[in-house]
């Protein structure tokens, strides 16, 4: 009877033991789950990382106009420009193909991100053209950012003889400056849009004599232009297949100058897309290339038909 006893207390002390084990990692558990919980919430995970809209537009170039679009870092682009003359010469100058041909060759060159500079050198009034492109804001697929934001600017240079100095009686007087903010948003894989605010300022503008003099007795210039001129441009492109495009553009002249207001401009083209090469042809009225001066100078008239064509080749290296 003793022993049966012995063994009962023993078995029971047992049980205890194990009993108080297992409380103890129990408890332990426990307190490892609360330190996981407790780093979870205190390290949340990081929100993912919006990813840009690609290829709103194919290239910088849209037609006449540059568009939001800057390439990759280290990237090299040349482009070849051609404008011929307008149609309404007739059979004389076969339509523009044989007059008022103006050219165009240009480097741009990416050397950090989102940023291009520019130069260029157009065959009309032999104007040399340096250029900076700065794409700020880029659209995002998530739409946190709903559209795309690049600044152009862009200084042109007369650089005709004058030994005379008939032309300008200063050097500065041959500068032209065009800025304009570029503002694209994408819908889809097929339509992007784009509108472009700008501003052109010509150094010197042609003068007249009005008749007013003033209290010495000197005679009063008048200015025919002001020196700064505002307009805005309104873009558009359609894929029609994975190599083409339909492109759209209209410029607007905001500014009333006293005499020679330019004239709108609209133009429509097709663009065509390899590996590296971009081709567009186009019929527009814009016949400077040079942004300031078609701005600011443009006199042919589609109403009258004065229309031309034109075209721009360019070449992408990545590197």
């Amino acid at each position: 009877m003793k022993a049966h006893t012995t063994l009962y207390r023993g078995s029971h002390k047992a049980a205890l033991v194990l009993f108080c084990l297992l409380g103890c990692l129990n408890f332990l558990n426990a307190q490892d789950s609360t330190a996981v919980k407790e780093e979870a919430t205190a390290a949340p995970a990081a929100p993912k990382k919006s990813k840009p809209v690609p290829n709103t537009f194919e290239n910088i170039w849209l037609l006449d106009n540059q568009s939001v679009m800057v390439p990759m870092k280290g990237s090299f682009q040349l482009d070849f420009m051609h404008r011929f003359g307008t149609i309404d010469g007739g059979y004389q100058s076969l339509f523009g193909l044989f007059g008022g041909i103006n050219i165009r060759i240009g480097g741009n060159y990416v050397p950090r991100e989102n940023l291009l500079i520019g130069l260029s050198l157009t065959e009309y009034n032999l104007t040399w053209e340096g250029y900076v492109k700065y794409a700020g804001l880029k659209q995002t697929k998530d739409d946190r950012i709903p559209v795309s934001v690049t600044y152009y600017g862009d200084m042109a240079v007369d650089t005709r003889s004058d030994p005379t100095g008939g032309l300008y009686a200063h050097g500065s007087d041959r500068l032209m400056f065009f800025n304009q903010i570029l503002i694209a948003r994408k819908f889809g894989d097929r339509f992007s849009i784009q509108v472009a605010p700008s501003l052109t300022h010509v150094n010197v503008v042609q003068g007249y004599y009005p008749g007013d003099t003033t209290a010495d007795g000197k005679s009063v210039l008048g200015k025919e232009m002001k020196h700064d001129h505002f307009a805005i441009a309104f873009s558009g492109k359609v894929k029609l297949n994975n190599t083409l495009n339909l492109l759209l553009n209209y410029d607007q002249p905001i500014t009333k100058h006293l005499t020679n207001n330019p004239n709108p401009n609209l133009s429509a083209g097709l663009e065509i897309n390899t590996t590296g090469h971009t081709f567009q042809v186009l019929v527009g009225n814009y016949r400077y290339i040079t942004p300031s001066r078609n701005n600011y100078y443009n006199n042919n008239d589609y109403k009258s038909g004065q229309w031309l064509i034109g075209f721009n080749m360019t070449r992408l290296w990545n590197w």
